[in-house]
Formats: structure tokens, C-alpha cells, sequence
């Protein structure tokens, strides 16, 4: 089974508007609403891929609602924490000249809405693939990555981790299956500036002797690298195509791997249909689906 964790997800509302002027009323020509937060986007992606996830973490009030119904729309299953204060955050996110946000807040999470959480992640068994992804809100702890797998650690779990920084570099110790930091993030790790693919290998190496097994960097336009833990390098140029939208080709990428993993058991075919899954999203205003990831695939030969 297939578990995702998403400490703050959303509903994120999507406008386009021309010419955004702050001060006046702006009409949009476009809008859509989708639940957001990385471990949403992997599980709803997954689900796009035919595999079923089960969404961890905590929602409130009528907007959390919505977005159980939403996932369970696109064929995720959900098991989120029900948090009694306050309502799951609005994104506002605006398409204009420049690209603008608006985060809501979110809800209060207790100490004992944390403890529930980590009740449902004591149920999982060996073999199953857990996936913690994105930032950690103010109200949780700040070490709440390390303290999901030091409680997890030695049971066989898989996990993947896409974050940033000290919140990846501190879980190393606990040997995670896979990581997917940028190479923005992988340079501002160990402090150098990455552009292309053979600069990243030495430095995603320096990541496995930290600790991670698995790793893939992946680069935007420049296509990815990946590094298995039995010291295989696979390199990729990105598919061809029009970026309409980058947010969620991250967290495709991970759904795409994992998807691989399973299907395949080949590591190197896994990362390519990462990577594939990663840029069918990039090239569709919404996530990607499996026959655009196929449609990717067949290019690549």
C-alpha cells in the first residue's frame, strides 16, 4: 500500500485574470479549484497512474470536506486526521503579468491530533511506500520528518521525502528509500551552484553516504539524474514539450517513480517514467494522466 502524508493541504483556487491591478475589481477569464499540498498532488497523481493511495495529515471545517471529496474524485482514499478548529486553508493563486499567491492559514493541530496521526502511521506494514512531502506548518513541530521515521524506522517501510533543506538533510540518518531535491536545492545544500546534469552526480552521491538510498535530482528543462543505491547513474534529458503549469511536475515526479517501482522493479525504467510523469504535468494545466505519461515515454525510445 501506498501511504502520502500532507501536514496543510488546501483547496487552491486558480484565476487568470489580464493585467491584474491591485486597488480595483479585476474580473478572471479562467478558474478552477483543485486540492493542493505535495502529498496531495502524489496521491492524486498516483491515482491517475491506476494505483490507489491512501492521504495522510489534517483537514477542517467545510473547505477539508471538499478536499477529501475532490481526492476521492480522482481515485485517492483518504484517512485524514478531522482537526476541530478552524478550516483547511484557500490558496488563492493568481495568473496575471506576474504570478501571485494568497495562502490562507490553516488549522489548529493539537498535540493529540499529532498523536492520532501517528497512531494511523503505526498500522502500516513492511513492504508498504509512505511519501512525506513539502514544508511543515508553524503550529507543528519543526522536527516532525524526523520524528514520522525515527518511529518508523527498522520496519521495512519504503519512504520517499521531497523537501527542502534541513528538513531533508536531517532525515538522512534514517535511510530513506528515495529523496527528490532539486539541483537549485541540492547546490544550496553543500553550497555551489548546479547547471548541468554530470555536475549534480558527485553531489547526489554525498547525499547517499549521509545516508539516502536512492536519490533523483531533477533539473526543470535539463531533464534529471537519478543515483540507486547499488551506485548506478542514469541520466535524462526532459521530454519535449510546452510548460503550461510546473506546479505539481515535482510531486509527479515522485507519484511516476513509485508507479515505476511497482509496475516494473527496474529502478531505470522507474526514473524515466518519473521523469515523464513529471513533465506531462508541467505540459497540462491539470495533473498528469497515464496516457499522457505513456504518450512521453514513446518519445524517449
Amino acid at each position: 500500500m501506498i501511504y502520502t502524508v500532507t501536514f496543510n493541504p488546501s483547496l487552491d483556487y486558480i484565476v487568470r485574470v489580464d493585467h491584474l491591478k491591485l486597488g480595483a475589481i479585476n474580473r478572471v477569464h479562467y478558474e478552477n479549484i483543485l486540492p493542493g499540498g505535495k502529498g496531495v498532488n502524489v496521491s492524486i497523481v498516483l491515482g491517475n497512474l491506476g494505483h490507489i493511495s491512501t492521504a495522510l495529515g489534517f483537514v477542517a471545517g467545510f473547505t477539508g470536506a471538499e478536499i477529501e471529496r475532490r481526492m476521492r474524485a480522482y481515485g485517492a482514499e483518504c484517512d485524514f486526521i478531522q482537526v476541530q478548529e478552524g478550516m483547511s486553508r484557500i490558496n488563492v493563486k493568481i495568473k496575471s503579468d506576474e504570478e501571485s499567491e494568497i495562502n490562507g492559514m490553516g488549522p489548529l493541530i493539537t498535540e493529540n491530533d499529532v498523536d492520532s496521526l501517528f497512531a494511523k502511521l503505526d498500522e502500516l506494514k513492511a513492504g508498504d511506500y509512505l511519501v512525506i512531502a513539502g514544508s511543515v506548518p508553524s503550529m507543528l513541530p519543526p522536527d516532525m520528518y524526523e520524528r514520522i521515521m525515527e518511529r518508523l524506522e527498522g520496519r521495512g517501510i519504503n519512504i520517499a521525502v521531497d523537501a527542502e533543506r534541513d528538513l531533508l538533510t536531517r532525515v538522512l540518518k534514517y535511510h530513506p528509500f528515495v529523496i527528490k531535491p532539486n539541483n537549485h536545492e541540492l547546490g544550496d545544500i553543500f553550497g555551489v551552484t548546479l547547471k548541468t546534469r554530470e555536475e549534480v552526480v558527485p553531489y547526489a552521491k554525498k547525499l547517499q553516504e549521509q545516508g539516502a538510498r536512492n536519490v533523483i535530482i531533477s533539473m526543470a528543462g535539463e531533464g534529471a539524474v537519478f543515483v540507486s543505491e547499488e551506485g548506478e547513474v542514469a541520466m535524462s534529458e526532459a521530454p519535449k514539450g510546452t510548460v503550461v503549469n510546473s506546479v505539481g511536475a515535482g510531486d509527479s515526479m515522485v507519484a511516476g517513480f513509485l508507479a515505476g517501482v511497482i509496475e516494473t522493479g527496474d529502478m531505470a525504467q522507474a526514473f524515466r517514467m518519473g521523469l515523464c510523469t513529471g513533465s506531462a504535468s508541467a505540459f497540462s494545466p491539470d495533473l498528469a494522466t497515464r496516457e499522457e505519461v505513456e504518450a512521453l515515454l514513446a518519445t524517449l525510445g
